[in-house]
């Protein structure tokens, strides 16, 4: 049998498709990305599981929709980012085939249990935070069980530096890394003289230029990884991916705004519109993949756990994957249209708000319901102070009721003839509406009935 792959699994936080210099005409700085873009198989309709960042990792992690998996929100002081007991990862199936598995970055599905971290759910090795965010340079993380604060080092440069170690001891077996930098997550920061670079004209925000800034940080180190493995003689044979975990967080004004270019997408951050969860994904594997390609068929991130596991060689374990694996379709054979789902709302799912489904060109989307994206303060201000301390446990208070409002109706798009989503064609079609909504509402109770029954069984006596 031939030599297992590789795999590097890059998942930057809050980049949108416009952030690459490629796209953008050059406002950002990505050469290292545009090149690993052009060198190995571009995907052009790529959709995160969520439009925010724990659900997302979740469904990239485990190949399953994240109500599944128990992971419906990002509150990990309220434990809604827990990964549930029993899901397999990534790094459990590989792991398994004999790969050295390590994180290192931002976890997000669970803290403050042992049962929940990363050295549990497969990973052999972590090195970093398993919140939410973390301060780029009065850092807080750890390294094999011991913490570690900062050192004057950016966070982004101390994890390119512990991916490279983790690379150089473990260039002998397989290894499967999964490398999470946060950024360009808030807060935003990044060395001032790079910042200057990017904030040259009217276009360009300061806070934007501190993005771009800290993007090129994260080009610079995905650079040297990629030099690691040419100096090492195994860049042929190991597979690299880079992604992001939703789309770009908008907010603010003047030079505080991060509104920035994102290719006329529709939304960012938050919401199901094609600016919340279609992410850029690029994948290199000189051995296994035709360079210089793209694919243009739709995959999401539950279909990577089951084709990772078709590139290792391995075979499926878990009984019930939301994914398929696309490595035959990446490899330029025939792809099938196929349908996928999403659907986030703050502290509880609701099926009509903020949900969406695609069905080949056809997209379905019911709008979000005022105030079923909004945080309590008081959870956003514990968010904050748990970066600081170390609470042993969640706090489970009450949650936020929510009505549904007095009309709520779904929109309709053909994505291949509007992509940016401006057209709403429901009226033309009702019949289209009709079976798509059916088939939105079946999923999303075949999901939900997961979780639930999850939840049931954790708390029968």
């Amino acid at each position: 049998m031939a030599t297992r792959p590789n795999i590097i699994q890059i998942v930057v936080d809050d980049m949108g498709s416009g952030d690459l210099s490629s796209v953008n005409g050059g406002l950002s700085s990505t050469p290292v990305l545009d090149q690993l873009a052009a060198d190995g198989v571009s995907l052009s309709q790529h959709y995160s599981g969520s439009p925010v960042c724990a659900p997302a990792r979740a469904a990239l992690l485990t190949g399953r929709y994240p109500h599944r998996t128990g992971v419906i929100d990002t509150m990990e002081a309220r434990g809604l980012d827990r990964l549930a007991v029993g899901e397999r990862t990534q790094a459990d199936e590989l792991s398994e085939l004999g790969y050295a598995t390590g994180l290192v970055g931002k976890w997000h599905n669970g803290a403050f249990d042992p049962a929940f971290h990363p050295t549990h759910r497969g990973f052999t090795e972590f090195v970093g935070f398993q919140g939410g965010w973390q301060d780029y340079w009065d850092w807080r993380i750890e390294k094999g069980g011991a913490r570690m604060s900062g050192d004057g080092r950016h966070l982004t440069d101390v994890f390119t530096a512990e991916a490279l170690d983790f690379v150089r001891r473990n260039a002998g077996e397989p290894f499967y890394l999964h490398l999470a930098y946060n950024a360009p997550h808030f807060p935003l920061q990044a060395p001032a003289e790079l910042v200057e670079r990017f904030h040259r004209n009217e276009v360009v925000s300061r806070a934007v230029a501190t993005i771009y800034a800290m993007l090129a940080m994260v080009d610079d180190g995905v650079g040297a990884l990629l030099q690691l493995l040419d100096d090492l003689g195994i860049a042929d044979n190991t597979i690299v991916m880079f992604t992001s975990d939703n789309g770009p967080d908008f907010h603010g004004e003047g030079e505080e705004s991060t509104h920035r270019f994102n290719s006329g997408l529709r939304g960012s951050k938050t919401v199901v519109f094609e600016g919340g969860i279609k992410v850029p994904m690029m994948v290199r594997w000189p051995d296994g993949l035709p360079g210089r390609s793209t694919h243009d068929g739709l995959v999401h991130f539950v279909d990577w756990m089951p084709t990772l596991i078709d590139a290792a060689g391995g075979r499926r374990t878990i009984p019930r994957l939301d994914g398929a694996s696309r490595l035959a379709a990446l490899r330029g054979e025939r792809d099938e249209p196929s349908t996928r789902f999403w659907q986030w709302t703050r502290y509880t799912p609701l099926a009509e708000s903020n949900s969406a489904m695609r069905d080949g060109d056809w997209k379905l989307v019911w709008p979000a319901w005022e105030r079923t994206l909004d945080a309590l303060q008081s959870d956003l201000d514990r968010d904050a102070e748990i970066k600081v301390t170390e609470p042993q446990d969640i706090d489970v208070g009450p949650i936020p009721l929510f009505s549904a409002p007095a009309t709520s109706t779904p929109l309709l798009f053909n994505l291949r003839s509007d992509p940016h989503e401006t057209i709403d064609l429901a009226d033309a079609q009702p019949g289209r509406v009709r079976s798509m909504s059916n088939a939105l509402h079946a999923w999303f109770n075949d999901v939900e009935g997961t979780r639930l029954d999850r939840l049931q069984a954790s708390s029968a006596p």
